[in-house]
């Protein structure tokens, strides 16, 4: 009510209190303290009471979800890896530029323009991937399988929207 819409947020994994901020805890009021703490917006937020356990058998196989996560970090990376560019010719007098980026922009300005395609830290952004398909999941073992492509290394959180 207080910021004008319905949210519930969603705990996973145990942590110590002592790891805790005093907000943190505060905001748990009582509950087990979590690893991680995120908001979700929902329609009706009366449909989820504090403490309830949500499970994988809310997903049922075939459908048509979107995953977000962090993306595999590559640190620092070419403008060919980074970017797709294509490099100099490897013949015709390119003796040492067969992966730079090659001429950076119009001259007489004397600088280089916002948004410049360059070399630079590639990896750990959100990416959220579409149209994935449930194709079963685990009650016991608490797992979604999916179809296609996951963004983020193995054993990473992410995040389903069904």
């Amino acid at each position: 009510d207080k910021h004008g819409y319905d949210a519930i947020q969603v705990g996973y994994g145990l942590q110590k209190e002592s790891r805790l901020s005093k907000a943190v805890l505060g905001n748990l009021k009582g509950m087990q303290p979590f690893k991680k703490l995120q908001e979700f917006r929902v329609d009706d937020s009366s449909k989820y009471s504090v403490g309830q356990v949500l499970g994988v058998e809310q997903f049922v196989p075939g459908d048509i979800i979107e995953v977000s996560g962090t993306s595999k970090g590559k640190g620092f990376q070419g403008v060919v890896k980074r970017h797709g560019f294509h490099g100099g010719p490897r013949s015709h007098g390119q003796k040492h530029s067969e992966r730079e980026p090659g001429s950076i922009g119009a001259g007489g300005y004397q600088r280089v323009f916002k948004g410049r395609k360059m070399a630079g830290r590639t990896g750990g952004d959100r990416v959220t991937v579409k149209n994935l398909v449930v194709m079963a999941y685990n009650k016991d073992t608490n797992e979604v399988y999916v179809r296609g492509a996951v963004p983020g290394r193995r054993g990473t959180l992410v995040e389903i929207q069904g």
